[in-house]
C-alpha cells in the first residue's frame, strides 16, 4: 500500500479479528456482491489486497483474482490462507508484490472485469496516477470498487470520542492520523466522483461503511453470533440509507466505465 501504511502494518494485522475490521470487511463483501454476481466468473484485480479477505471471497465464488500488494508479510498471510483452501479456489488466485502506483506498468489495459482498490487511496498524497491506472485496467462493461476514508465526516470520530483537539483540523482539512498510527488522507464524495467522471467513470451507487461501530475500541472483540448478525444487518441498512451513510467513517463507491467515453485519459 505504501510507506504510510507500512508504519501501522503490524497493528493492522493484530486487529483483523476485531469488531471494527469484521464490520468493514463484511459490509464491503455484501455491497460488492450486489454489483458482481457469481456467474459468469470474472477477471478481478485487487489493488492493495493485503491478507486477501475480499479476494478470497471472490475466488470462492468462482472469480479469477490477481492480488497486488507492496507488503511481503501480508502476501505471506494471504498465501497461508490460500493453503487452507480447496485446490480449485487457490488456483484462481495469483499474487503479485508491487506498489499500487505501479499498476499501470503491471497490467494490460482493459484486462479486468472488476478492479478493487480498498483502503489504498488514503495513503497516497496524490491518488490521480492510481485512478488513471484503474481506469485503464478495467474492461468496458466492468466495475470499479473503491473504499476510501470519508472526508465529509472526518470530524465525527474525534468528536464522538471527545478528542476535541482534533475536531477543528478534521473540519478544515483532509489529513488525519489514523488508528494504526499512520498519517493518511480522506476523500470527499463529490470531489472523488468528479475525479472519476473526468476519467470516464460514472458512480451509479455508493455506500457508507461503519456508521455505528467506528468508535468501538480498537481491540473490541466480536460479540455473540446473534448480536454480531444484528450489528452487521443494521450497519448494512445504515450504509445504504440517507442520512446515515453520509456520516460513515468509510465510503464504498461503485463506478462503471461510461459507454460514451473511452476509458483512460
Amino acid at each position: 500500500m505504501g510507506v504510510g501504511f507500512a508504519i501501522g502494518e503490524e497493528q493492522w494485522r493484530a486487529r483483523l479479528g476485531t469488531l471494527r475490521q469484521r464490520v468493514r470487511q463484511e459490509l464491503v463483501t455484501r455491497q460488492l456482491r450486489m454489483h458482481l454476481p457469481d456467474a459468469p466468473g470474472r477477471r478481478v484485480l485487487d489493488i492493495g489486497c493485503g491478507q486477501g479477505t475480499q479476494a478470497l471471497h471472490l475466488a470462492r465464488r468462482g472469480h479469477t483474482v490477481v492480488g497486488l500488494d507492496a507488503s511481503g508479510q501480508l502476501l505471506d498471510d494471504f498465501r497461508a490462507a490460500l493453503a487452507a483452501e480447496p485446490a480449485d479456489v487457490a488456483e484462481r488466485v495469483a499474487l503479485v508484490q508491487g506498489d499500487a502506483a505501479a499498476v499501470g506498468d503491471l497490467v494490460t489495459p482493459g484486462s479486468f472485469d472488476a478492479v478493487l482498490c480498498h483502503g489504498v487511496l488514503m495513503y497516497l498524497p496524490d491518488p490521480g496516477p492510481v485512478l488513471d491506472a484503474i481506469t485503464q485496467a478495467v474492461a468496458p462493461g466492468g466495475i470499479v470498487s473503491l473504499l476510501v476514508r470519508n472526508g465529509d465526516a472526518l470530524a465525527m470520530r474525534p468528536g464522538l470520542l471527545g478528542d476535541w483537539e482534533n475536531v477543528a483540523p478534521a473540519f478544515e482539512g483532509s489529513g488525519y492520523r489514523n488508528r494504526i498510527g499512520a498519517d493518511a488522507r480522506a476523500d470527499r464524495l463529490d470531489e472523488l466522483t468528479t475525479q472519476l467522471e473526468e476519467r470516464g467513470l460514472t458512480v451509479p451507487q455508493w455506500y457508507g461503511v461503519r456508521v455505528f461501530t467506528d468508535t468501538a475500541p480498537d481491540d473490541a472483540p466480536l460479540p455473540a453470533p446473534a448480536v454480531l448478525d444484528a450489528v452487521l444487518d443494521h450497519e448494512e441498512r445504515a450504509g445504504r440509507t440517507d442520512p446515515y451513510r453520509r456520516v460513515a467513517a468509510l465510503l464504498h463507491l461503485i463506478a462503471v466505465p461510461d459507454a460514451q467515453t473511452p476509458t483512460g485519459r
